[in-house]
C-alpha cells in the first residue's frame, strides 16, 4: 500500500474534531509530530543561523531518503 503525504492548505484549515482532519485526512497524531518536527527544525536553524536552508533540507532529503531506502531493503 502506498500512501502519499498531503498538507492542509493552510493552518486554519486543519480540523481538529474527530480523529483525523476534515481537509487533509491526516491523523491528527499524525499533524502533531509534523508540527513538532517542524518547530524542531525551526529552532534548529536559528541557531545556528544557517543563511542556505535550502542546502541543509536537501541534504535531510538525501540522508533521510537513504536511510528508508535501507530500512526498506532490511525488512
Amino acid at each position: 500500500m502506498s500512501l502519499h503525504f498531503k498538507p492542509c492548505v493552510s493552518r486554519n484549515a486543519c480540523s481538529e474534531d474527530g480523529t483525523h482532519c476534515r481537509a487533509c485526512g491526516r491523523s491528527h497524531g499524525e499533524v502533531a509530530k509534523t508540527r513538532t518536527l517542524v518547530n524542531q527544525l525551526t529552532e534548529f536553524l536559528l541557531e545556528t543561523g544557517y543563511d542556505n536552508q535550502d542546502d541543509f533540507f536537501d541534504y535531510l532529503n538525501k540522508k533521510v531518503g537513504k536511510k528508508i531506502r535501507h530500512a526498506k531493503t532490511e525488512t
